[in-house]
């Protein structure tokens, strides 16, 4: 009988350390919503889709196109490539048709802007400057064409603006460094045909300070002084507002509570001239990356410049008494989600306390101009966002974004010229790298302006409450490479060809087409 020796035996598996979990806080800001300026702008302007290229720029280009009514466009980006030590260029954009939807070239618009720009970098530190110069002409073709036996001449209705902004600002380019800030130093200028003028010296702050991995101090701040000269007289419109907070991570928890404190020189109506709104921010991370919830107390002074407002309506009356909008005390709530790769949900829902909130209502001296007109009292608003976006590896993109409007006024009979209801559906698809396909589609709700009528006590007008269309706008585009210099591009606005009245009394143009040539070089 044979034995073998004892073999030795290893019976201890070889232990692979799991690595040590990294603790990584997240930033989530929870800005509350403002309705974007350019859903209140009127549907004149030709350009409605956003300009969209089917491969990387080469730093500059040039496009030149031609319509109907009368329509040359022109565009010139002209920047220096990529560089560590600065950055600078020029943009300039013109727009104008000769001939609009009523009485040819009573109905006619240009619109002309440039915008220098110049960034120096110094380590940490970025210092820039910026200087926008524009020109616009419109005109008054709202009149009442029953009761005039001939168009009046187009230059008793032109209107024109002139503007003038530059900005001084410097910035902390180093994203791990415990201070960040945003200074801004700036100038705005803004004058009509009708000698008004407005001068803006402002100044905007936004910074912040780690006090660690999981704690924040932010103080935001914005400081205008206006001086608004017309023919009443000359008005100071000084505004001061900061924002205070501390915010903290908390792993799937982040916080932010502070205030936000305004004072604005306006004495329009009975809103206090100085004010104090929370601003509490919760949002809590349910799935990483995935899905998170959100909700807060805020409240704000919103800044209003007739810089601003005639970019909305270029059709003001001359001599309107501005104020700023008192929005708060605010509550809203909401989410964002990525259900899937590509894929984003985003809603939120707000209720608000305005106090002088501005409309437009038809002037009763003369129906083809607007006044600025206040609830004497507050003004309940209930907004509802909700956007849905998919994007396909920059290929193929889908979404639609959609708004709803609560407006619950006191002493006015309407809330004039605001729509109810708003949304956008809009895609692009790029076909190999040669031809960009793109489409919009606007709805926006009816609203409501005002018309006159004789009557009451030593016949005084009395005031008809009067709605306006219900807004319908297709927009397609087009854009083919020859060559990686040279492309063509087509555009396509209001398809459908329905000549609405975004504005009571101004129908925009019916179907207007573009056609022009795009170089890069």
């Amino acid at each position: 009988m044979n034995e073998l020796p004892e073999a030795t035996r290893n019976f201890d598996k070889i232990k692979v350390e799991a690595p040590t979990p990294q603790a990584q806080a997240v930033q989530y800001t929870y800005p509350d919503f403002r309705l974007p300026a350019d859903r209140l702008n009127p549907s004149v302007r030709v350009l409605t889709i956003k300009q969209e290229e089917l491969a990387p720029q080469t730093g500059n280009y040039l496009k030149g196109a031609l319509g109907n009514y009368g329509t040359i466009y022109g565009k010139a980006y002209l920047h220096n490539t990529r560089s560590e030590a600065a950055s600078y260029g020029l943009d300039f954009s013109h727009i104008s048709s000769s001939r609009g939807p009523v009485d040819r070239k009573n109905s006619s618009l240009s619109q002309t802007s440039l915008g220098l720009n110049g960034e120096t970098y110094s380590g940490t530190t970025a210092l820039g400057a910026k200087i926008d110069l524009g020109r616009e002409r419109y005109n008054f073709y709202g009149y009442n064409r029953e009761t005039q036996n001939l168009p009046p001449d187009v230059d008793d209705i032109k209107q024109v603006f002139t503007r003038a902004a530059a900005k001084v600002y410097a910035r902390n380019r180093a994203t791990d460094a415990a201070l960040q800030y945003d200074l801004g130093v700036g100038f705005n200028y803004w004058k009509d045909r009708f000698a008004a003028s407005e001068s803006n010296f402002n100044v905007a702050l936004r910074s912040g300070y780690a006090l660690g991995e999981k704690g924040r101090i932010a103080l935001n701040g914005d400081v205008s002084f206006i001086s608004h000269k017309d023919a009443i007289g000359t008005t100071s419109r000084p505004f001061v507002q900061v924002t205070p907070a501390f915010e903290a991570d908390l792993n799937r928890l982040a916080v932010s509570v502070g205030a936000t404190l305004g004072y604005t020189g306006d004495t329009i109506g009975t809103a206090s001239q100085f004010n104090v709104y929370p601003a509490i921010r919760l949002g809590y991370t349910v799935a990483e990356d995935k899905f998170v919830v959100f909700g807060g107390l805020g409240g704000a002074l919103q800044r209003v410049t007739m810089y601003d407002l005639t970019t909305e309506n270029p059709w003001l009356a001359p001599n309107q008494r501005v104020a700023d909008t008192h929005r708060g005390p605010t509550i809203y709530g909401g989410f964002t989600a990525t259900p899937a790769r590509g894929l984003s949900v985003s809603a939120k829902v707000t209720a608000a306390n305005d106090r002088n909130l501005y409309f437009y209502a038809n002037s009763p001296t003369d129906t083809s101009r607007f006044d600025l007109v206040y609830d004497r009292k507050s003004t309940q608003l209930v907004n509802v966002h909700g956007e849905v976006i998919y994007n396909a590896a920059e290929q193929f993109r889908l979404g639609v974004k959609a708004d709803y409007n609560g407006y619950n006024t006191k002493t006015l009979a309407e809330a004039f010229h605001r729509p109810a209801f708003q949304s956008v559906l809009f895609g692009t698809y790029n076909v190999g790298d040669k031809l960009l396909l793109g489409a919009e589609l606007y709805t926006y709700s009816s609203s409501f302006g005002v018309g006159y009528k004789p009557g009451g006590i030593a016949d005084d007008l009395v005031q008809v409450v009067r709605p306006t269309d219900t807004v319908v706008d297709l927009n397609l585009r087009g854009d083919y490479r020859f060559s990686e210099n040279l492309s063509i591009f087509a555009l396509g606005n209001n398809l459908l060809g329905r000549k609405y009245e975004r504005f009571l009394n101004y129908p925009v143009k019916g179907i207007n087409v573009l056609a022009g040539v795009t170089y890069d070089f």
